[in-house]
């Protein structure tokens, strides 16, 4: 299987920098805001609420998280969150784009480990200028032939990617931290996938790993892919 695998996606957030960690950081900021209306817990929940509802609009990423925290103010407070509150959310959420890019561990040396003998790609889902931002800042374009900043990932999504590179699907090794987007859906479009953990998850990204599949190849640390996969 080694000898067959000609092209490697990488996830991005929370397989390549750090990301989830801003987002509860901030998440914890926005409960303190409100915490004279509800518990903390109850904010959590309910803000969760809130972004699964509004996914299918708003998409993935800190956009759609600051208008959904906006959204879950207003419900909380019957409408009557002062306009202070307003804008101290809209700042929440302007700091959180504006945070540094903080490299994972042994990815730039797997990256340079691999770029002369596979095609690398980035496969994430998000909001493209956020994406495109954090790409700029990490120093990493160079290593990739291929950027693909996807609405979802699902099955159909994969096989969408697979086509615009020109990849069969037993050629294709896709690698991130989360079971349900980087995993689940690649095998069934008939890849492999690597799964690296990473904490914290996000709860909507949280699945049980399919530990008995094919072409699923847990994994403990990035670099792991250069020995499995470097020739």
């Amino acid at each position: 299987m080694n000898n067959q695998i000609t092209t490697i996606a990488f996830d991005a957030d929370d397989t390549l920098w750090q990301n989830e960690i801003h987002f509860q950081d901030t998440e914890r900021k926005f409960c303190a805001l409100l915490e004279d209306y509800l518990p903390q817990h109850t904010i959590t929940q309910e803000l969760f609420q809130t972004e699964m509802q509004n996914l299918s609009s708003y998409g993935y990423g800190v956009k759609g998280f600051m208008l959904s925290m906006i959204e879950t103010a207003l419900r909380i407070t019957s409408h009557n969150l002062p306009a202070g509150l307003i804008n101290r959310i809209i700042t929440l959420g302007k700091e959180l784009l504006a945070k540094p890019v903080e490299l994972l561990p042994g990815v730039k040396e797997t990256l340079e480990s691999l770029y002369p003998t596979h095609r690398l790609v980035i496969a994430t889902k998000g909001d493209l200028l956020d994406q495109e931002r954090k790409l700029e800042k990490s120093g990493l374009q160079q290593y990739f032939h291929h950027i693909s900043i996807m609405s979802d990932k699902q099955p159909k999504d994969y096989h969408k990617l697979l086509q615009s590179l020109d990849c069969s699907p037993e050629n294709f090794l896709m690698v991130g931290n989360s079971i349900k987007s980087d995993i689940i859906p690649v095998l069934k479009a008939g890849a492999f996938a690597a799964h690296i953990p990473f904490h914290p998850t996000w709860v909507h990204e949280q699945v049980e790993s399919p530990l008995k599949h094919p072409r699923f190849i847990p994994l403990t640390h990035i670099n792991e892919i250069t020995k499995r996969f470097s020739h």
